[in-house]
């Protein structure tokens, strides 16, 4: 089936067992999140809030909370669309197998968008402050929109096969923003509304921004989908949702998603900005207050059955972690013809995406090669981070597909394992000091501001992964509770962490300098040093969160008898990353203790979502 509304979504989806409707009453101000977090927890279905308190529109959450849910509401689409990003790889495979790919230009043809007059959405007029004002976290600056489609035109170019669209989060209260006629849009760098932005600037044109909360499934996603620079959202929209896209030209602003649930419209004025935030975002921590564009806000359009569809990030894994999956499945095949070489990427979700990615690449012109060392893989992935929002990886991992062709990118464990029974530190560390990061990680100096680090690891293993402590590690003063998280990875608790003028810790630069090259923690490839080293090794996503958000490369990687050769940094023995909180950090995300007493209770009262809570 293919859904040209919300409302038809929601009603297949309730018919066929996968949305429940709740009719007590729900505050969108922290109870409607805490709902979804346990929901989307326990493998739950899709929630329709019926009764919201103090508003008027329904909520809906959890539509993309599984994966084999996401694949039913796009079921009569979904293989269509594999099929012509297969042939976008290779246009060859027609040919090969035609049986196979005979509906591809019939899926084509359905891609592009179609101009119209009018649309359901412009039905009824409303304010900001009648929309839900979901708050997600108890720290959050107000209420924020958390699945908006953010749709811009470019100005040297107007139309709609050079428009943006995307998902940049929204803040419609709190902080200085004027009630009912300002708020707040943030976008990430590396965003096609950046560029759009930047040329209406030079234009000197106002910059027009409308923002739609529902409508077709399809719509959601392709605003999140990483597409080519110049392709337009709106085709990839019509092909996976079955139809072409509705779009109501307007003489003074980008054209209006006839079949959204609500539309936003607005101006944003270049000399204005205001702090946005705090947030609770996706790696686990509050993004915190910064200044960034403020819309003035001009209509507000909603259709006479408008739901209003919504999610909660946090610490991953969360509904959005699914986003990932079907990025992967759908546009998976084509990242070999992008970079050559290259034969998968994994933007790690437990990691909070950007701070950790791993490759896998080829050692392609080296046949006669015989010392076993990265030659090709650092081209690689120098080219993996400079391709769009791939350039924010911290941490870049990559190793030879030839080392092990059954290597399996998802199976992070074993992936881990290979890289460190290869790698020398001595030479295979790769750093770019202050670089630009993910706007949303707060390990680095500033807004922005961080270093990665590539590790590239090629050849047969050097050595065998300790699984376990055997006898006294002697370690220094400070320093306690050795904890294996995974073959040849230690974790350790340290002190409390106190740097000096220069930025490094004095405890964690002692405790390297307390071993020689042969000690026997050396055999651990691998140390970090973290606040709680049992939470860190308890499960592989603790260490993965823990790890990579919580440290920069440039700053807070050591090494057991370290030196420096023609500006190359290494070391002979353990790689030690300092993954403890520090003073800069942004604080983690905890729940509000009533507003979960008040959901316990709700679940223990019986009910359609009893079981998931």
């Amino acid at each position: 089936m293919t859904y040209r509304s919300l409302r038809q979504c929601v009603d297949d989806l309730a018919k066929n067992g996968h949305l429940v409707r709740l009719a007590e009453e729900v505050d969108a101000n922290l109870e409607a999140a805490e709902i979804q977090r346990r929901v989307y927890r326990s493998g739950g279905p899709a929630v329709l809030f019926e009764n919201v308190k103090n508003c008027s529109f329904p909520m809906v959450s959890n539509l993309f909370g599984t994966i084999e849910r996401a694949r039913f509401i796009f079921r009569d689409t979904y293989e269509s669309v594999r099929r012509v990003i297969e042939l976008k790889v290779d246009p060859n495979n027609f040919w090969q197998r035609p049986t196979r790919y005979w509906k591809a230009p019939l899926t084509a043809l359905g891609m592009l968008p179609r101009s119209c007059s009018r649309g359901a959405v412009l039905a009824n007029e409303t304010t900001i402050g009648r929309l839900p004002q979901l708050v997600s976290w108890p720290n959050d600056g107000g209420a924020f929109i958390t699945l908006p489609q953010v749709y811009t035109e470019d100005v040297e170019q107007p139309g709609l096969m050079h428009s943006n669209l995307g998902m940049y989060r929204i803040q419609i209260s709190g902080s200085h923003y004027e009630p009912d006629r300002e708020i707040g849009l943030h976008y990430q760098i590396h965003r096609g509304i950046g560029v759009h932005q930047a040329k209406a600037i030079r234009a000197g044109q106002p910059f027009k921004v409308n923002i739609f909360v529902g409508g077709a499934p399809a719509m959601t996603l392709s605003a999140v989908m990483p597409l080519p620079e110049g392709m337009s959202e709106l085709t990839f929209a019509g092909a996976l949702a079955g139809r072409r896209i509705r779009m109501i030209a307007c003489k003074d602003r980008p054209a209006i998603y006839a079949d959204a649930d609500f539309c936003i419209s607005g101006t944003v004025h270049p000399s204005k900005m205001l702090p946005e935030g705090p947030f609770g975002d996706h790696l686990g921590y509050y993004s915190l207050a910064h200044d960034f564009p403020v819309l003035t806000v001009d209509n507000v359009y909603h259709r006479k059955d408008a739901i209003w569809s919504f999610t909660v990030v946090g610490r991953p894994p969360q509904e959005d972690t699914v986003f990932g999956q079907l990025i992967h499945d759908l546009t998976g095949p084509i990242i070999p013809t992008v970079i050559p070489g290259i034969h998968a990427v994994h933007a790690v979700d437990a990691a909070g995406v950007h701070p950790l990615m791993l490759a896998i690449g080829s050692e392609r012109y080296t046949p006669f090669q015989q010392k076993h060392e990265p030659a090709e893989l650092l081209t690689q992935a120098n080219a993996v981070l400079g391709q769009g929002q791939m350039s924010l990886a911290k941490y870049l991992l990559i190793v030879d597909r030839d080392d092990d062709p059954d290597l399996d990118i998802y199976d992070i464990e074993s992936f881990l394992c290979h890289l460190l029974k290869r790698v020398d530190w001595r030479r295979d560390l790769h750093f770019q000091t202050r670089t630009t990061i993910d706007t949303l990680d707060y390990s680095g100096s500033g807004l922005n501001q961080g270093s990665k680090v590539v590790m590239a690891a090629v050849g047969p293993a050097v050595r065998e992964l300790p699984g376990s402590i055997e006898g006294d590690l002697r370690l220094p003063d400070g320093f306690s509770e050795p904890k294996v998280c995974l073959p040849g990875v230690l974790a350790i608790r340290g002190p409390s962490y106190a740097a000096d003028a220069s930025g490094s810790d004095v405890a964690v630069e002692k405790f390297c300098n307390g071993f020689r090259d042969d000690a026997a923690i050396n055999r651990f490839p691998l140390i970090v040093i973290v606040d709680e080293s049992d939470f860190t090794a308890r499960t592989l996503s603790n260490f993965l969160w823990v790890v990579f958000t919580r440290s920069n490369p440039a700053a807070d990687v050591y090494g057991i008898d370290a030196s420096t050769h023609h500006k190359h940094w290494g070391c002979r023995g353990s790689l030690v990353i300092d993954a403890r909180i520090k003073p800069h950090h942004a604080p983690p995300l905890i729940e509000d203790a009533e507003v979960t007493k008040k959901i316990d209770a709700l679940a223990t009262r019986g009910g359609p979502l009893a079981k998931y809570l």
